[in-house]
């Protein structure tokens, strides 16, 4: 790749770290459709393990708000959620890969926009895990089903709880891809390039989620996320 498709990869993800940690999700549905358009190699494994700290660092941050109760039910359905997303990456080829991420990102986009949220039970719960567990192994992007369940609550609350279900989410993501053969040496060299770029973004965003409104980073969010998508799903036209 290029110096300046480096430059442009560390960019969009100081912005997506820095979305993240505003308002508890964000960082692969901006990312992982935008980065995918520069070069296939930066996306989507790479946002897998470089978001892992900062899950961590979120959930231990406002660890007072977590829904320890929710936590458990999603987390249920996050592993037989993965084994499922594992079984469809079997089947997938780039060009798939591209359309499955894109219409997954435009989903979420859809129920964001929407302001859609459900009733939390430990069924919507558990379900919330095995969707959000099939897209984070697929896609990297394992937020929005579980963002459905908790879109009427505080956002400490939403912060916190997506932090810690992202944290074992996406360590077990990474556990099932490496298992089957889906994470190479270049994701985990990418991942190190971006690394940086991921802390840089986790601290813009402790003066951000104080300083810009919750409205103003989603729309910000459908925005960039929508003509990420809709590109994904033109490029096998033009190529």
């Amino acid at each position: 790749m290029s110096l300046f498709a480096w430059i442009l990869a560390l960019i969009i993800t100081v912005g997506a770290a820095s979305v993240q940690g505003t308002v508890g999700l964000g960082f692969a549905m901006v990312s992982v459709p935008l980065l995918s358009l520069i070069h296939p190699s930066l996306a989507p494994v790479p946002q897998l393990l470089v978001a892992f700290p900062l899950t961590i660092t979120m959930a231990w941050r406002e660890r007072h708000a977590i829904d320890l109760h929710g936590f458990w039910w999603i987390i249920g359905g996050r592993i037989p959620g993965a084994f499922l997303g594992v079984a469809l990456l079997a089947v997938a080829s780039q060009r798939s890969l591209d359309i499955t991420i894109a219409l997954i990102v435009l989903g979420a986009v859809t129920v964001i926009a929407k302001g859609i949220h459900i009733r939390r039970t430990p069924a919507t719960k558990l379900t919330a895990g095995i969707a959000s567990g099939a897209t984070g192994v697929i896609a990297s992007i394992g937020g929005p089903a579980v963002a459905l369940v908790y879109s009427a609550d505080d956002s400490d609350t939403i912060r916190s709880t997506l932090a810690a279900v992202f944290t074992f989410g996406i360590a077990t993501s990474a556990v099932f891809r490496y298992a089957s053969g889906n994470i190479s040496w270049i994701d985990a060299r990418v991942a190190a390039v971006l690394f940086p770029a991921v802390i840089l973004g986790y601290v813009l965003s402790l003066f951000l989620k104080e300083r810009v409104s919750r409205e103003s980073v989603r729309m910000a969010i459908l925005i960039v996320s929508t003509a990420a998508a809709v590109a994904l799903l033109i490029r096998p036209l033009v190529t």
